[in-house]
């Protein structure tokens, strides 16, 4: 008996996982998408960064680059808006998160 609560408690718990993972999806309809290349440029222009790579995955637009400090940066931005999504930022030995507090990326 105790193991089919276990069971049942397992399986709801990875049904609800499933469902918040969902949530990291990006909706847009694809004919509302803009350019890779218009994020890139974006990116670069305003923040300096290097993008290196930008895919599709879950339907948002994720990139990987390097900061202008050489940070490793991966991210994910809405391909309608362009809006950021989510941001990891894997600093340097030497690396300063200093230089995203109150930065518009963290508002």
């Amino acid at each position: 008996m105790k193991s089919v609560f276990i069971a049942k408690a397992t399986l709801l718990s990875l049904l609800l996982s499933g469902y918040a993972l969902a949530d990291d999806d990006c909706s847009d309809p694809v004919s509302d998408w803009q350019p890779r290349e218009t994020l890139r440029q974006q990116l670069e222009r305003q923040y300096g960064w290097s993008v290196q790579r930008i895919k599709v995955d879950d339907g948002c637009y994720e990139l990987k680059g390097l900061d202008r400090k050489g940070n490793a940066i991966e991210a994910s931005y809405s391909p309608a808006s362009l809006r950021l999504h989510t941001l990891e930022i894997h600093f340097r030995d030497d690396g300063d998160a200093g230089d995203y507090l109150g930065s518009p990326l963290t508002e």
